[in-house]
């Protein structure tokens, strides 16, 4: 599937802004399975310095500053990607990592070679993601038995989330604490996904954050997925001898095809689409639009090939 990906920030100032330095982690990532065919960042006013580097996660970052009086600040970001998830997996391999026990998992990450070393980081508590919450604990015990599948208990894990946590747009902001949203079962899919990644580091396992959207056009006979008027988020485990390996548990699903990866964290603290500094006064008004769905070049190949 070819996609056409468009992502446009809105900020409004009251009483306008005298500067302003952000950063911007909207990019998509090319790695076996997705590519990034094309990508335009409009920023507007126009920027008087502009620069893109990868930052310690490998995640693209574009970094600008305005230093001129505006009354509102737009970022559009489009990108046509390229997905492939059969491409990403080697199906064998898959096959025997799905069978690694979380034993087995614990004594591989006691290894001291360089990608060992770099699978630990997401063992360790993160900005918004603390260790020692015991309800955290007791939930994730529930699935993560010693001797059993990693694979089958974090499977397990993603659907009991989508279960017993219910979707509440509002509820939480970036700054709500994970035990809150323990308590209270409800946020939305940056909440979900954080729960997930407390859960499994709890259990001394690692688990990282995954940016991104989800396609906004549901197949045919399908409804539409939760998440997709704006960024999306989700998580990957390490499966030994395998890689990572993403669950959604705002959907209740493996995240194939229709899931575009932008950036990878310990948690939404590393990878927020926009974040910056303003010199402003009086209130500010944030609006943000997605929309995701499959180019029209690709639509018109694939009803042309249907046709022959």
């Amino acid at each position: 599937m070819i996609f056409d990906l468009w992502h446009k920030t809105k900020y409004t100032y009251e009483h306008g802004a005298s500067f302003c330095h952000n950063m911007t982690t909207i990019k998509p990532k090319s790695f076996p399975g997705q590519t990034l065919l094309d990508y335009k960042l409009e920023i507007s006013p126009t920027p008087t310095d502009l620069s893109e580097r990868l930052d310690f996660f490998g995640n693209a970052v574009t970094r600008f500053s305005i230093q001129q009086h505006h009354k509102e600040l737009v970022v559009i970001a489009r990108s046509k990607v390229e997905r492939n998830y059969e491409a990403q997996f080697n199906a064998e391999q898959f096959s025997i990592g799905k069978k690694i026990t979380i034993e087995d998992t614990l004594k591989h990450l006691k290894k001291t070679d360089a990608d060992s070393i770099d699978v630990r980081q997401f063992v360790m508590p993160s900005p918004l993601i603390s260790k020692g919450n015991e309800d955290i604990a007791n939930y994730a015990s529930i699935s993560f038995k010693p001797e059993r599948s990693f694979y089958e208990a974090t499977y397990e894990l993603m659907q009991r989330i989508y279960t017993d946590f219910d979707f509440v747009p509002g509820f939480t902001n970036i700054a709500t604490p994970l035990t809150e949203v323990m308590v209270a079962k409800k946020g939305v899919c940056q909440d979900f996904a954080q729960i997930a990644i407390a859960c499994v580091r709890s259990m001394g396992l690692p688990a990282k954050y995954v940016s991104g959207y989800i396609e906004t056009v549901p197949p045919k006979g399908k409804e539409k997925l939760i998440g997709t008027d704006a960024s999306h988020a989700w998580f990957s485990v390490y499966l030994p001898n395998f890689g990572w390996v993403d669950f959604d548990p705002t959907n209740n699903q493996i995240p194939k095809d229709q899931h575009i990866v932008v950036a990878h964290g310990r948690d939404y603290y590393d990878v927020p689409p926009l974040k910056g500094v303003i010199y402003s006064m009086g209130k500010n008004k944030m609006e943000v639009s997605v929309d995701l769905r499959p180019a029209t070049s690709h639509l018109n190949q694939m009803q042309s090939q249907s046709q022959q």
